[in-house]
């Protein structure tokens, strides 16, 4: 989910750009998942190393306000409290259905198992708790 850019994330961005010269450029942040607790979890995995990789639903992008990702760009990726802790630069972006994807993307989710089966059974309960609570229709074809 996309967050505002807050003063410690400017801060964040500008070390970032500063340590490995980076020239200025628009960035997104972050914050993984729906809940606090559920961030917090998902950036462990990103810290720790098996999460290279995520997934949002299309009809989130920029139609509710956020950019599509870019190949090259980078993101802040946010704790649960919203606080800068790392960022990621974007090497693919592909659109396709949720059922569509294959075991190599849910390995590199590093979520679970690590397995499609796995994969697809969490973010399918993930996107049906969502599409319930935001009342949209949900199935494991949507992009």
């Amino acid at each position: 989910m996309d967050k505002p850019k807050s003063p410690a994330v400017e801060a964040f961005w500008r070390e970032f750009r500063r340590a490995r010269e980076v020239p200025e450029q628009p960035y997104d942040a972050c914050r993984m998942g729906d809940s606090s607790q559920f961030g917090d979890a998902l950036l462990r995995l990103i810290l720790t190393g098996p999460k290279r990789a995520t997934a949002c639903l299309l009809r989130d992008i920029e139609p509710c306000g956020e950019m599509m990702a870019r190949v090259g760009a980078h993101v802040v990726v946010l704790d649960g409290k919203d606080r800068p802790r790392a960022i990621w630069r974007t090497r693919t972006v592909d659109v396709k259905p949720l059922n569509k994807i294959d075991d190599a993307f849910a390995w590199d989710e590093g979520e679970g198992e690590r397995t499609r089966e796995d994969w697809l059974a969490m973010h399918i309960r993930y996107f049906s708790r969502r599409a319930k609570a935001e009342g949209f229709a949900f199935d494991d074809s949507m992009l």
